[in-house]
């Protein structure tokens, strides 16, 4: 039976599968799953949880309801959670953790998105390692059209994936745009008919479950390295990762089951 982790918010829901996925749901179907500051302290929580818990070896974000992944900020709650300085600097420590969570998270993360994926959204699907769409999905960054400042972080790693004149392109016109174009500009890896996307991501994130989970983790910590310009403290981690997965049981299985012409049994160790 899958397990679930008891969060301090109902707008987060968790659940661990037995195949490996652990499962992050944005909750808050009636604001197209705008992001609320519990959201972003459940998100935090359940991140912090799958890191360490052996069970999982891929996480999966998706949205509630069926027609937003993630809609941006959830901006009803701003006059009582952002009204002054001191509860400026609140939302932004615990909004911060989530971030900082979604940054460091070792294992693969994929984003499931259906339906809008806009602003704080997109920011958070973009933190995911591969990103499944339905045909039908918006995608936009609308900050110019209210004022808003993006942060460089986010700019940044938009312009990794998209490229620069595609990432200025959605901020200074702040348009929407549906998944077939975010596919073609290379900001969603798949698009899949609605009726079959929940089963693509789950055929997915079991592929990447039964695969070797130290190899999986030194393969994304060396991409997130080169993304950060290939520092030499990165690089450093990424060699002793590698050395890791070279003396590890894993390894030594991986060839014993290619030997005996079997599906192998990794553990992670």
């Amino acid at each position: 039976m899958p397990s679930t982790l008891h969060l301090n918010t109902t707008r987060m829901l968790s659940r661990i599968d037995p195949n490996g996925i652990g499962w992050i749901v944005f909750n808050q179907p009636e604001r197209h799953n705008a992001l609320s500051l519990d959201m972003w302290q459940g998100l935090a929580d359940i991140l912090a949880h799958y890191a360490e818990n052996p069970a999982v070896r891929v996480a999966v974000m998706r949205g509630a309801g069926g027609k937003a992944f993630v809609s941006g900020a959830d901006i009803s709650e701003f006059d009582s959670k952002r009204a002054n300085a001191a509860q400026k600097e609140d939302y932004a420590r615990v909004a911060g953790d989530a971030n900082r969570w979604l940054a460091r998270f070792e294992k693969p993360l994929l984003a499931c998105i259906e339906g809008f994926c806009i602003g704080g959204g997109l920011a958070t699907a973009l933190a995911a390692d591969v990103r499944f769409a339905s045909p039908d999905s918006r995608f936009g960054i609308p900050a110019a059209r209210l004022g808003l400042g993006y942060e460089y972080e986010g700019l940044a790693k938009l312009a990794r994936i998209v490229g620069p004149a595609r990432a200025r392109d959605i901020m200074f016109s702040a348009r929407f745009f549906e998944a077939p174009e975010a596919h073609a500009m290379g900001l969603v890896n798949f698009v899949v008919p609605r009726e079959e996307l929940e089963g693509a991501v789950t055929d997915y994130a079991e592929r990447i479950a039964r695969n070797a989970p130290l190899t999986v983790r030194a393969a994304k910590a060396a991409v997130n390295a080169w993304e950060r310009g290939g520092r030499e403290d990165d690089v450093r981690a990424v060699r002793g990762m590698v050395d890791a997965c070279f003396d590890s049981a894993d390894y030594r299985e991986g060839r014993r089951a290619f030997k005996e012409k079997r599906p192998p049994r990794f553990e992670g160790r």
